[in-house]
């Protein structure tokens, strides 16, 4: 492999990353006049909020609300997408047992879909769970049972999460309820049924419970290939395909000294005064050199993570459903859930009469799932939608698979203590802060990994903000805001 080293200026500050957080970050500094660089492996920017063009048909890796209470992000979304951020109405339902249910969940109609006896049953469920809850909330089972009753969350919650995450319930930690659905109970459901859509402000109700959503109009790659063609312009430089290799830091000083980054065939050396990461934690503690101490790469390879891989199926239909997604609570089938990308925007589907749906399917990166052959996780995905009624395989035209490695940091029963050890080594390198979803192992939402972003960035700037507080049980929390 081939030598390059680059010398940079005094207070350059080094990104790792090209997704919401690292380009924030980015974006943040050239607002200061600070130079940066941005190193990202993948030959795309956005990460998991990337969008895809497929022969002129868009789609998400998932779907990403813009949604938040998070002034500062909101500010930066309207900055870089002006008139294509559009303003569109949610809908989305849940499939069990052959019915559709909304969602969030509409006490009268899932309570007419269940049936008197079953809708009996959980009301008892409910009363009960309310008079004798459990006392300790440690895991996902006993936060949604306490607030919904044990047969609800056995009906509505279990199957689906289960699929999402493939542990059982009762080794996700409440940490990512908590995150996630926080504010929704059976009571906030009804309330927010009963309130007329005039007493209804976004501002103040949870990101769960919202009935509308920002969105750009070419999806969410449209935002940050806009902000890194920005801070390009203003003398950022984004490097894509750069893989970042070794990290080099003195043990006596407690700094970083330079990355090493692979180029194509190439390696470079990076030199910087500050050096912001939001690589995931495990790869990242791997790849200092020397090695850190044996606790804290244990600990870090001991972090597991979620995969997940989109089957986009392009459809000769030009109205298959209404809804922007359904969850498919369905045992049968492995399908996760479906994104409907023209009930996003209709700029996704450029194509008159056609749709183009995304299957998501969630696995672990090496299995049955995700080595599949792409043609076979299409005829899947044809199936599956024909089992479920939604779309006859005829009407499927053509397909392209996306696969996301390491979409969901999880939470299972060991992260916490794992990141306490990784955090007390991380904390201790002076010039090195972690940042972003996977920066920080924590199921953030897109406008949180932007505030951590640029809480970052005052940090260089003499602030002393703890990021890891962001989207925890503090002013940051989801009732602060919230965005996917």
């Amino acid at each position: 492999m081939q030598n390059s080293t680059e010398k940079l200026k005094n207070n350059k500050v080094v990104i790792i990353g090209a997704g919401p957080a690292g380009l924030t970050a980015a974006y943040q500094l050239c607002k200061l006049g600070q130079e940066s660089i941005v190193l990202e492996k993948d030959r795309v920017v956005g990460g998991i909020s990337r969008t895809v063009n497929y022969k002129n048909y868009l789609f998400d890796i998932g779907g990403h609300r813009f949604f938040t209470k998070i002034k500062r992000a909101e500010e930066m979304w309207r900055e870089v997408l002006n008139d294509d951020l559009l303003h569109r109405k949610r809908l989305s339902r849940i499939y069990y047992k052959k019915k559709f249910f909304f969602y969030p969940i509409r006490p009268l109609n899932a309570l007419s879909g269940l049936g008197i006896w079953n809708s009996s049953l959980i009301i008892l469920s409910y009363i009960y769970s309310h008079m004798f809850p459990s006392k300790n909330e440690d895991t996902f089972e006993q936060w949604v049972t306490n607030r919904f009753g044990k047969r609800l969350y056995n009906t509505f919650f279990k199957a689906y999460t289960e699929k999402v995450w493939g542990i059982p319930c009762h080794e996700i930690r409440a940490e990512w309820a908590a995150q996630r659905i926080k504010g929704l109970s059976l009571k906030s459901a009804i309330k927010n049924t009963l309130l007329r859509p005039g007493q209804k402000n976004n501002g103040s109700i949870e990101k769960t419970l919202i009935d509308s959503f920002d969105y750009p109009r070419l999806g969410p790659g449209m935002m940050w290939q806009g902000v890194s063609d920005i801070i390009q312009r203003k003398g950022a430089r984004v490097c894509l395909g750069s893989e970042v290799e070794a990290i080099n830091w003195n043990r006596t000083t407690k700094k970083i000294e330079s990355l090493e980054a692979s180029v194509n065939g190439m390696r470079h050396l990076y030199y910087g005064t500050d050096f912001i990461s939001s690589m995931p934690i495990r790869e990242l503690i791997g790849k200092f050199r020397p090695s850190v101490p044996g606790e804290v790469l244990d600990a870090a390879n001991n972090l597991r993570y979620r995969d997940f891989l989109t089957v986009a199926l392009i459809v000769n239909k030009s109205d298959l459903f209404p809804d922007n997604w359904i969850y498919i609570h369905d045992p049968a089938v492995r399908l996760g859930r479906v994104q409907n990308f023209k009930n996003w925007s209709p700029d996704m589907v450029s194509a008159p009469g056609k749709s183009c749906l995304g299957l998501e399917y969630f696995c672990f990166e090496g299995d049955e799932i995700w080595n599949m052959k792409d043609s076979d996780l299409i005829e899947l995905g044809k199936r599956e939608l024909d089992q479920i009624g939604l779309v006859h395989p005829p009407d499927v035209e053509d397909g392209k698979v996306v696969r996301m490695p390491k979409a969901y940091p999880a939470y299972d029963s060991q992260y916490r203590r794992m990141l306490e050890i990784i955090r007390r080594f991380s904390d201790g390198i002076g010039n090195l802060q972690l940042m972003g979803r996977n920066g920080l192992h924590r199921y953030n939402n897109q406008d949180h990994s932007m505030l951590t972003a640029m809480l970052a960035v005052e940090n260089i700037q003499g602030a002393s903000h703890d990021l890891w507080g962001v989207n925890d049980e503090s002013e940051y929390h989801e009732k602060s805001g919230s965005a996917r």
